[in-house]
């Protein structure tokens, strides 16, 4: 998939990015996005077997497919960027390294959840992480990390906020009037689209007057770039350069990824919108775990005894979680009037 950019961007495509980012190509840099890319994977998978259950409670929504995009960006973070995003959000937690069994924990209502079991999959927060949630409402992501933006550019922190959301929510009216507000102010946020196709079982075709969803921006004065979502080296390489430009005080920038979701838009949608052969061609041509997989082992930087041994650690881990998450306590009800007011 072409990467292109607007004329107020810089051409993030005109060199060679091997050459840009060693990382492309550094063996121990690749098996760790790997690893993550599988443990989000294995994770998502053994969720939808606690929903199928009845472990699970409420909406779910699973993140298999488009793995590349989080932990691709979030390779790029350093220690105190913020992080926000929607309700697809397992994926996200994990990239910025919480704990799966809190993760879990808290998907199945559990007093060892990371919201405590009051949250549920659309509601997690880590304040150790800088991670503030999980949003149900639709683009809420948005001005709440044109916030998070702001505060770090008030306290001069030198910290940016990557602030991830759908094709579906692209559309709002309040993203916009948090694109003027971060351009007029130069906030230091990235806004990430993961453009999955579908905004629950609507096409981008049908919902969106112009689909290039990466100039959205331009009227404020916003640069974008559209990137190959499912290519987790391309991911990292080109969110370095708009991590780098970002974190300079040159304001925002829109980041269209290009993905694909495999399951329906939550557990409960059968996603008879789409064809069969569409997903079955998807996972064929563009996995993202897959197409790394295959760069491991034809440039020599992993066998596939090495590459399941990962496999077999991450499935390790994420039993541990699960486990975890079942002999974790429901909350007391005392529950339900606590980490409601905080006093400042």
């Amino acid at each position: 998939m072409a990467t292109k950019s607007n004329s107020d961007a810089r051409d993030a495509g005109a060199h060679d990015p091997d050459s840009a980012d060693p990382r492309r190509n550094d063996p121990a840099v690749l098996l760790k996005l790997y690893e993550k890319m599988l443990l989000i994977r294995r994770f998502e998978e053994r969720a939808g077997q606690l929903y199928g259950m009845g472990l699970i409670g409420g909406f779910c929504h699973l993140y298999i497919g488009q793995e590349a995009v989080v932990t691709g960006m979030q390779a790029n973070a350093i220690e105190g960027d913020s992080i926000i995003t929607t309700y697809r959000d397992h994926g996200h937690m994990l990239a910025c390294e919480m704990d799966p069994k809190g993760v879990m924990a808290e998907l199945t209502g559990r007093i060892g959840g990371y919201s405590k079991g009051k949250g549920g999959s659309m509601h997690m927060f880590s304040v150790e992480k800088k991670f503030y949630g999980g949003h149900g409402i639709v683009g809420a992501s948005v001005p709440l990390g044109t916030g998070l933006a702001f505060a770090h550019k008030y306290n001069e922190d030198g910290k940016i906020n990557y602030c991830y959301f759908g094709d579906g929510a692209a559309n709002q009216g309040q993203v916009y009037e948090s694109f003027n507000m971060a351009s007029l102010w130069k906030l230091p946020i990235i806004y990430v689209i993961e453009n999955n196709k579908y905004g629950m079982g609507t096409s981008v075709a049908r919902a969106s007057a112009t689909v290039d969803l990466y100039k959205r921006g331009e009227a404020f004065g916003i640069p974008g770039i559209q990137v190959n979502g499912m290519d987790v080296r391309d991911v990292m390489t080109k969110g370095a350069e708009i991590v780098e430009h970002v974190r300079a005080g040159n304001g925002p920038y829109v980041m269209e990824m290009n993905t694909y979701r495999y399951r329906g838009h939550s557990m409960s949608d059968p996603a008879k919108y789409r064809t069969k052969e569409e997903v079955s061609q998807m996972r064929k041509e563009s996995d993202p775990i897959e197409t790394l997989r295959v760069f491991l082992v034809e440039a020599g930087h992993a066998d596939d005894a090495a590459l399941k041994d990962v496999d077999k650690k991450v499935k390790q881990v994420i039993a541990e979680a699960a486990q975890f998450a079942q002999d974790s306590p429901e909350p007391d009800p005392s529950e339900l009037y606590t980490d409601i007011l905080i006093e400042a």
